[in-house]
């Protein structure tokens, strides 16, 4: 009897329903475990370590000024990567950010001139900011997201502390100032081949229900939205402007006040924007806080213990330690995406306190001889800033994420402009003291330095807690069983509606 050939069709199916989903999540989980932290290496300005290996006739500080424009140029794409992988989907977005990061790690060996590193530190910048949206959308787009979301928060966070060390050890033992263009290019080619294979599985699943689905989830960005992420644009071209002109011998005083405004205006955009849906301020005030302390603070101290100062362990000393955090960021980060999501909003104050410890034990650790007494503030930075983060995240839609992310990294150039206009004001009191060449004096001004900051950026993080704790009431507050709730907001918000004598309502 000859077999029907229908059940052998709907039994081919299933197999591919099932299994190129599974795939996509777990090259989707690789590509953050990858690249998110090539784009964050990309940050760090390190050409000033391999100083000494320069041609004769460069000009060490045209290469700095060279070096630095990474950053700036990631705070302003950003943004307009939010807008792009919302249009054309994170899969594309994605491979030409490694593309880009790619090149230019090929292009750095040949670099012989401040331009030449100018435009690869450029395309570094570009291709790291394309990645940070389109690796949160790539997430975002799974339907297990609730599983991604704590990965994705976590190696954000864990990548923020660990950046400068990440970004130096390769030029350890380097012998060619080269190296500060191209730190990890075996990675950046296979973080390129994860890109290929889920741009072929995303390809591949467009006809399935579930890849539909996603789709129909991830796609139809509004006019509202795209207006949201170019806004931000503004501070961060502000901000990136500003970082570029502090190069040009500011007095410290007017480098750290012009931070100090950027910092406000960006506090005031979170504050005043329209948000879609509750979750909104809280989001953008963590992004901001997060961003202002835990690179800038662990960039500083990693400086301070790298060089054995004051006895400390060296470069050496402190990868165990920031192992150590970054398993503890990933770890906080997935207790807390396991929490169900009405409760996961208490944690972000929880985390955000959990930062501020950590700056406390910086005043208190830093410098020490023994590296692994530094587990202690980097687990606090790293997994205080993962718990805060996916805690915030998951409440919000993708657009509001993405405009959370677009003040982070401002926030990033900040707390840089802030951290280096408290060490020249130190430096400038050394070099009042009577001898400015003396070692232990230039090594005491870095410490106290650090310390400085650490109060300073404690404070500030305590300032956003309280704003941001006293405008969350003020916000749209879901019910437990999906009915009406008063909320005491003057203006309703484009989620609300207005009763009859004038109350406001929520529609969740």
């Amino acid at each position: 009897m000859a077999v029907p050939p229908i059940p052998q069709a709907r039994a081919a199916v299933p197999v591919r329903a099932v299994r190129v989903p599974l795939m996509l999540d777990l090259v989707v989980g690789l590509l953050v475990a990858v690249a998110l932290p090539l784009a964050i290496v990309a940050i760090p300005n390190t050409i000033s370590v391999v100083a000494a290996l320069l041609p004769p006739d460069a000009s060490q500080i045209a290469m700095t000024r060279a070096h630095g424009l990474a950053l700036p140029v990631m705070l302003l794409t950003v943004p307009l990567a939010s807008v792009a992988v919302r249009r054309f989907r994170s899969a594309p977005i994605l491979v030409v950010g490694l593309t880009l990061l790619a090149a230019a790690d090929a292009a750095g060996g040949y670099a012989g001139s401040a331009v030449m590193v100018g435009v690869l530190r450029v395309l570094h910048g570009v291709g790291a900011g394309l990645l940070l949206p389109a690796t949160l959308v790539a997430v975002w787009e799974r339907p297990r997201r609730r599983f991604l979301l704590p990965l994705w928060a976590g190696t954000l966070a864990a990548s923020l502390a660990g950046a400068q060390a990440l970004a130096l050890w390769p030029l350890a033992k380097a012998t060619a100032w080269q190296v500060t263009l191209q730190p990890y290019p075996l990675l950046t080619g296979v973080a390129l081949a994860l890109a290929a294979v889920y741009l072929v599985l995303w390809i591949v699943s467009r006809d399935g229900a579930d890849a539909d689905r996603a789709e129909s989830d991830a796609e139809g960005t509004s006019a509202s939205e795209r207006s949201r992420l170019g806004l931000a644009a503004v501070p961060a071209a502000g901000i990136a402007v500003l970082a570029v002109g502090t190069t040009f011998d500011w007095p410290p005083v007017l480098v750290i006040a012009a931070a100090a405004v950027a910092v406000v205006a960006m506090l005031g955009l979170g504050a005043v924007a329209a948000f879609e849906g509750p979750g909104g301020r809280t989001l953008a005030f963590t992004g901001v806080a997060v961003g202002l302390v835990v690179l800038p603070t662990a960039a500083q101290t990693t400086y301070v213990e790298m060089g054995g100062v004051r006895g400390g362990p060296g470069l050496s000393g402190l990868w165990l330690p920031f192992t150590l955090a970054a398993v503890v960021a990933l770890a906080a980060a997935y207790l807390v995406g396991a929490v169900a999501e009405e409760r996961a909003g208490k944690f972000v104050g929880a985390g955000l306190v959990a930062v501020v410890a950590g700056l406390s034990a910086i005043r208190l650790i830093a410098p020490t001889s023994d590296g692994l007494l530094l587990v202690v503030p980097f687990a606090l930075l790293a997994g205080g800033s993962a718990v805060a983060l996916v805690a915030a995240l998951r409440p919000v839609r993708i657009g509001t994420a993405l405009l959370g992310l677009s003040l982070c990294f401002p926030a990033v150039l900040a707390g840089f402009l802030l951290g280096t206009g408290v060490q020249l004001t130190h430096l400038q009191d050394v070099a009042r003291s009577g001898d400015p060449t003396k070692p232990e004096l230039i090594a005491q001004a870095f410490v106290d330095a650090l310390w400085t900051w650490a109060l300073v950026g404690g404070f500030a993080v305590v300032g956003i807690i309280v704003i941001a704790s006293w405008l969350g009431r003020r916000e749209p507050v879901p019910s437990r069983r999906g009915r009406a709730v008063l909320v005491p907001s003057p203006t309703p918000s484009p989620e609300e509606e207005t009763g009859d004598n004038g109350e406001t309502f929520s529609d969740r």
